[in-house]
């Protein structure tokens, strides 16, 4: 998918990586956490790559790669302003004030968040989350011996 440096243009993306998440075998949980690190990222790049100039060209890409484990790969790449990509830091979490902590988060809801220079400009973002199996995490109505109506 190519979009434009806009804003208005987060959420069409988020709705398709929702959907594209849901389909692979992502809960709601994970489905929320992954689209809200890659809404972080596609600010980060309208901000800081293009200075929110609502011209500057993004590409993302979706891949669902199967083995060795199920799993999304999500690539955002621009052509904005290029920065090495070791001085792209989480801010300190105890420096309380707004914004600065999209990249705390996406380093901590996905297994991957790697940042690389493009040549011959912009950046490219790797982003990608292990789908956990249903033995990680079952649901309410797989505890067995647990009254679901409050009788027994």
């Amino acid at each position: 998918m190519e979009i434009l440096s806009r804003a208005d243009l987060l959420a069409p993306v988020r709705a398709m990586l929702t959907s594209f998440s849901e389909r692979s075998g992502f809960d709601e949980i994970e489905t929320g956490h992954l689209a809200l690190a890659v809404d972080e990222a596609l600010a980060n790049v309208i901000r800081h790559g293009y200075d929110s100039r609502p011209d500057g060209r993004i590409w993302i890409s979706t891949y669902l790669i199967e083995e060795p484990e199920r799993r999304i790969r999500i690539e955002i790449e621009d052509e904005g302003r290029q920065t090495d990509p070791d001085q792209i830091v989480s801010r300190d979490l105890a420096d309380v004030r707004p914004g600065g902590l999209g990249v705390h988060l996406m380093r901590n809801v996905t297994d991957t968040c790697e940042f690389e220079r493009r040549m011959p400009g912009g950046m490219r973002l790797v982003l990608e989350k292990t789908i956990r199996r249903e033995e990680d995490h079952p649901s309410d109505q797989n505890h067995a011996g647990t009254p679901e109506n409050g009788s027994q």
